[in-house]
């Protein structure tokens, strides 16, 4: 849950809520005055786009937080490499530790051992690099919607059907990175986590898109539990929790979506521990981890946790318990030929590229 989320929701209004929603809103103007400037230089061609030489593909939001680009970028780099397409993964390294990798380079590894993962803030070096060095034929950019310094071929924007639009504000009253009208630039829109809410809100969902970028593809997708793995690799299968004790912990921007996936696979929850997104989890962190074990009324038979958790702490168990991490994959469950089509197109530019050098 985001730190201030019962007071950002207008159905709590109190007067704590109320106060602190009218001081976030006011905190929102420069946020908007700045973001509105740097748009509007780009679209006017005061600042510059570079381009990588190969097609480039960018999987970002309009929210801050979760919406599942880590999964959408396995997906997509799963497909372009099935289709004999050499592709590298750029991306910031945002919250990245000591090695020099964040927790969704970690987990990108474990997930795509055969695609290169470049993490650094000037993404027009590390293109280069992908291109010239690593003699790369696409491009795919992690969270890159507002990286607008590398020009793009295809832009994919995800959005969280459970919160698609961060409460309808701007930072730091909402979660919206940039206003939606935003969302013109957006080739495709791959709407994340659609089986956690109903047929109509989906429908309506759509329809305000619509209204917004009409030109934009619409893609539906689930983030799907495959399978239990350590972090030497074991796997167990899907039901293998169903009706044990286990303690949930995560440090991602949507805990509560893990949450519910683990009751959808009658996990018997005892406790549950939750970190801000990217938390580096330190030794006192583990110690505290320790001692809410230890104070369970049940001995949890696991410690349950996402793939980005078990990339930072790099463990099979705590203490004497096992640590489990949940793979999940992107399933496009309606939109699939939309998708496909775009994808096959950018592996037709490329193709051609290579062979005409």
């Amino acid at each position: 849950m985001h730190p201030l989320e019962k007071y950002l929701r207008t159905e709590n209004n109190n007067l704590p809520a109320l106060l602190i929603r009218g001081g976030l809103w006011v905190a929102s103007f420069p946020y908007h005055l700045v973001v509105n400037c740097r748009n509007k230089a780009y679209q006017l061609g005061l600042m510059r786009t570079h381009r990588a030489g190969v097609p480039v593909i960018s999987v970002g939001n309009i929210t801050a937080g979760g919406t599942g680009k880590t999964p959408a970028c396995a997906a997509i780099a799963k497909w372009l490499r099935h289709r004999g397409i050499r592709v590298a993964i750029l991306s910031r390294g945002y919250g990245a530790l000591a090695d020099g990798l964040n927790d969704e380079a970690r987990e990108l590894d474990t997930l795509l051992p055969d695609v290169p993962h470049l993490q650094a803030a000037n993404r027009i070096e590390t293109a280069k690099i992908a291109v010239e060095e690593l003699e790369m034929e696409i491009l795919l950019l992690d969270d890159g919607f507002q990286h607008r310094r590398l020009a793009r071929d295809l832009d994919i924007v995800l959005l969280d059907a459970t919160n698609p639009f961060g409460w309808g504000h701007l930072l730091p009253r909402g979660l919206l990175r940039e206003p939606l009208k935003g969302l013109r630039r957006a080739d495709l829109v791959i709407v994340t986590r659609s089986d956690q809410v109903t047929t109509q809100d989906l429908a309506n969902l759509r329809t305000k898109v619509q209204r917004v970028s009409p030109k934009a593809g619409w893609v539906e997708s689930i983030h799907s539990p495959i399978r239990w793995r350590n972090s030497s690799g074991e796997e167990l299968p899907l039901d293998y929790f169903a009706g044990k004790p286990a303690l949930a912990l995560s440090g991602i921007g949507n805990p509560k979506a893990f949450l519910e996936t683990l009751q959808r696979l009658s996990v018997t929850l005892i406790d549950q521990i939750q970190f801000p997104d990217h938390h580096p989890y330190s030794p006192m962190d583990v110690q505290g981890i320790l001692e809410r074990i230890s104070q369970c009324s049940v001995p949890p038979q696991a410690v349950l946790c996402t793939g980005k958790d078990l990339a930072k702490i790099a463990s099979n168990q705590l203490g004497t318990v096992p640590l489990w991490a949940l793979e999940i994959e992107l399933q496009v469950i309606s939109g699939a030929e939309v998708l496909n089509e775009y994808l096959d197109r950018l592996c037709t530019l490329a193709q051609k590229k290579h062979t005409s050098e």
